[in-house]
């Protein structure tokens, strides 16, 4: 397939009545601290809680009845592994995710509620790409990426087509970066409407491989990053990503874990939102100054899960 606007519109229309128009938020408090309009997509608020659902759904509603009966495998620190597994079982297919033996309670337990087969791996001597490679040529079953394919990039960017629709006019839209699937299919989203419309992905500190691959001008390898933003965890950004976001000229930036504790309190007290540390990135990033040339801007978040449980989140923000 082509990746480009009309991907993202093509994902739209598979995704129409399938994928929860989730809504978008406001706050006066907001606004004031940052100086902005801002306008908060809340994912948070997706089927199975975060916007991955939007990817995986679109990547196995284009498989054929063969592929469809062979199941699917797919690997994830978690929402991409519970948006596989609701996708799935809403097309009656069979979902094996490899998953890493320290993934959250809570999405472990909600993985294997939407019926997937879990199958574990140790994040620091093995290779969940291998893992996973491994079990699907022994069932002739497709590998379903967590952001690196076009179908998955075009699903994530329905987000923005939607924020875009709700919202209107942006002057930036700032979303938070793994391997860059939503920053993607965002700049896809948004470019098709305004070219000159800012995408800005937001890393943790200690994962920056997608800020120093873009200064680099080629994909560069980091250790496996230590933060609490587990969804944020990689080492690397994806091929088809990174091609992505070098020709549409994103942005990035990068927060602490302790500015994700305080950008989550924010929005748990003053707008009533849960947000998994990952989903707090934009957040933190318009809180701490860190998009230039916010004040008196339109600027756009996608928050893009709310998958943590009450006694991690406690404990977080403890």
């Amino acid at each position: 397939m082509t990746l480009d606007w009309e991907a993202v519109r093509t994902a739209a229309r598979r995704l129409h009545g399938v994928a929860h128009r989730t809504p978008v938020a406001r706050s006066h408090t907001l606004d004031e601290i940052t100086g902005a309009e801002v306008f908060v997509k809340c994912e948070n608020l997706q089927r199975m809680g975060a916007f991955k659902f939007r990817g995986a759904y679109n990547f196995l509603a284009t498989l054929s009845p063969e592929q469809r009966e062979a199941g699917v495998v797919a690997f994830s620190s978690g929402n991409h592994a519970q948006g596989v597994a609701l996708a799935a079982r809403m097309l009656g297919m069979r979902a094996t995710i490899v998953m890493p033996s320290d993934t959250p309670i809570g999405k472990l337990d909600a993985t294997r509620g939407y019926g997937a087969d879990v199958v574990f791996y140790q994040r620091e001597r093995a290779n969940r790409d291998a893992v996973a490679r491994e079990i699907a040529q022994e069932r002739g079953a497709p590998v379903v990426p967590p952001f690196d394919d076009e179908r998955i990039v075009a699903g994530a960017g329905t987000a923005a087509l939607e924020l875009l629709e709700d919202a209107g006019r942006l002057d930036a839209i700032v979303v938070p970066v793994g391997g860059g699937g939503l920053m993607a299919g965002t700049a896809l989203a948004a470019h098709g409407l305004d070219s000159a419309t800012p995408i800005y992905g937001v890393e943790p500190e200690a994962g920056d491989d997608f800020a120093r691959s873009l200064e680099r001008g080629e994909r560069v390898t980091i250790a496996l990053p230590r933060t609490i933003a587990d969804g944020l965890q990689t080492t690397s950004p994806g091929v088809v990503t990174f091609a992505v976001a070098a020709q549409h000229e994103c942005r990035i930036v990068t927060v602490s874990d302790d500015e994700l504790r305080d950008a989550m309190r924010f929005a748990f007290e003053r707008m009533k939102l849960v947000l998994e540390p990952s989903a707090a990135a934009p957040l933190a990033a318009l809180l701490t100054h860190r998009i230039p040339h916010a004040r008196d801007a339109r600027i756009g978040l996608i928050v893009s899960g709310g998958n943590v449980d009450a006694r991690r989140f406690a404990a977080l923000l403890g």
